[in-house]
């Protein structure tokens, strides 16, 4: 028999269940309801559903068949006409399982304590028993230590140990007690947080803003409640703001329907690890903006400690502690207003019912069935959440929300010395700035300076090509620009004195031969001193005792005949 597809809507009077069974024939199908039992049968269909409300037979049900589809349509009326039917579009918690074939039961509870009991309808108490904590030899260290979905799994690890190396952190949890997973998962995190990388992402957040921008597929059914909670106050109306697509239906109708017999402490686990998988979504998703990656998978369970330390929890803060250290030591984007989004972001899927939740689970359910190491989370974790939250009661997931909001996270709860890192920092900025501004002024009077001198220096060349070549000052022997030798125009000598410099100008014919005489008749001597720093400097020294030139005079000559 093969199961056919379904889909279940309401109005106030009826129940409407179609399925969608092509190729059957039309005029051989049997349809059976009575209270909360639903059976319908067209070879090779079967289906049978458990109602969350009882219809009733009165002759005013319909039916009828549209061939083109392959799509049988009941209406079926309410024995409460105006009831509203929860959960319509939880399909496994709809398909019944199947009834034990003997009368005794297959598993019977002897001694069982009064906590196994579900207690729905009391006020579930987020309060945890708390004792301290007590140091374990590692030679007394339990055998076997409970992980999996209400920590109910043991031993998987030890047999699929190189399939799971690759995706959990923790090193032989079958051995390891949670208490030292916990002091393992810590020194892990303190080992892998970079400041470098966390400062580079406070101070340059231009990409973390645009992700915090995101809007996910959570925000519109979440407005769209508020408004509907501020008109009609109506949280019955909630439930048909998330809607499933059929390839997610599809995968509601592949679990196994199946009950959990969980205490009161373990379903309190439950309840904590789906927070803390929830949070690692609600990042995956505003990261990659809904468009999943081949990161994804290992994003989501190295968020989660649950996921990659088999983590249990004794309060909500613990989780927020752990998320928000994992943020910051892990990922790509490492800042702490992306926790306190996603922790935003949980409230809301929260508020909006399981849902909401399970649509989120179902999407984590498909990132890690694509990853081939990753899948096995699933089979841990992931598939017992997606039947469990189709039974849970809303209330609790509201109570859960409001739990949750209560809490607070600052960045001096995750034990990383954020504020005082950042300090130091924004303190190194301010010097660094300060340091600059001190420059600047120096900078710009010394190029100003500059320029002025640059300036003058163009005017006095200028005012030098402008006077006539017998107008100089200072003759033409230095009308040339030739430096001036050391001791000045009297440091020539005694056979060139400065009357025969100053007289040169009225004998312009005369003014070759006698730069020629000079050259001939005097000895320069070049000498270059440097001393602390100094630029170097040239000094020509005339020595002209007997009026002789002497051998190595030809310096001379060549530093007249330049000029």
């Amino acid at each position: 028999m093969l199961t056919p597809a379904f889909e279940l809507s309401q109005d106030p009077d009826f129940l409407t269940v179609a399925i969608r069974v092509p190729y059957a024939r039309a005029s051989e199908f049997d349809v059976y309801f009575e209270g909360a039992d639903f059976k319908f049968y067209a070879k090779p269909y079967f289906l049978r559903l458990t109602l969350p409300g009882r219809v009733v037979e009165n002759g005013s049900e319909q039916g009828s068949y549209d061939a083109d589809k392959g799509i049988f349509t009941i209406r079926l009326p309410k024995e409460t006409p105006g009831e509203h039917f929860e959960g319509l579009n939880m399909l496994t918690a709809l398909l019944a399982p199947r009834k034990p074939r003997t009368a005794r039961p297959l598993v019977e509870e002897m001694g069982a304590s009064e906590e196994v009991v579900e207690d729905d309808d009391g006020e579930f108490d987020w309060e945890i028993e708390q004792t301290p904590y007590e140091e374990v030899p590692e030679g007394t260290l339990s055998p076997q230590c409970g992980y999996g979905f209400g920590n109910s799994r043991a031993g998987v690890v030890r047999r699929l140990q190189d399939e799971l190396s690759d995706v959990i952190d923790v090193k032989d949890p079958d051995s390891t007690p949670a208490a030292v997973r916990r002091q393992k998962r810590l020194a892990a995190e303190l080992a892998k947080f970079d400041p470098d990388h966390y400062l580079a992402d406070f101070f340059e957040d231009e990409a973390v803003e645009q992700i915090l921008k995101y809007n996910p597929w959570w925000n519109d059914p979440y407005s769209e409640m508020m408004a509907c909670l501020g008109k009609s106050r109506q949280p019955e109306s909630h439930a048909a703001l998330v809607s499933f697509s059929e390839e997610e239906k599809y995968q509601l109708r592949k679990f196994v329907n199946k009950s959990f017999l969980l205490d009161k402490r373990a379903r309190r686990q439950v309840c904590y690890g789906l927070i803390d998988i929830l949070l690692a979504y609600c990042y995956e998703t505003r990261v990659t903006e809904g468009e999943r990656n081949v990161e994804s998978s290992w994003n989501l369970r190295k968020l989660s400690a649950t996921l990659c330390w088999f983590e249990t929890w004794n309060d909500i803060h613990e989780i927020l502690v752990s998320f928000g250290r994992r943020v910051l030591c892990y990922p790509l984007y490492r800042h702490f207003k992306l926790v306190t989004k996603a922790y935003r972001d949980v409230i809301k899927i929260l508020q909006l019912g399981k849902s909401a939740v399970l649509k989120c689970l179902l999407d984590i359910h498909k990132i890690f069935q694509e990853n081939d190491p990753a899948y096995i989370l699933n089979d841990l974790y992931i598939s017992d959440y997606c039947v469990w939250i189709q039974k849970a009661k809303s209330k609790k997931l509201s109570a859960l929300a409001e739990a949750l909001r209560e809490v607070s996270l600052t960045k001096g709860q995750l034990g990383l010395e954020l504020e005082e890192l950042e300090a130091a920092a924004l303190l190194v900025q301010e010097e660094e700035a300060a340091g600059n501004a001190a420059r600047s002024p120096s900078d710009s009077g010394g190029s100003g300076s500059s320029d002025s001198e640059d300036s003058a220096s163009e005017q006095d060349e200028q005012a030098e090509r402008q006077r006539a070549p017998g107008d100089s000052p200072r003759g033409p022997f230095l009308e040339s620009g030739a430096p001036l030798p050391a001791g000045g125009e009297a440091g020539l000598g005694s056979t060139v004195g400065q009357g025969a410099l100053l007289a040169a100008p009225q004998e312009p014919a005369r003014r070759r031969p006698l730069i020629e005489e000079l050259g001939d008749h005097l000895r320069t001597t070049l000498q270059i001193s440097t001393s602390q720093g100094a630029d170097a400097r040239s000094h020509c020294r005339t020595q002209d005792g007997d009026g002789q030139a002497t051998p190595g005079t030809d310096s001379g000559r060549a530093f007249f005949a330049g000029s």
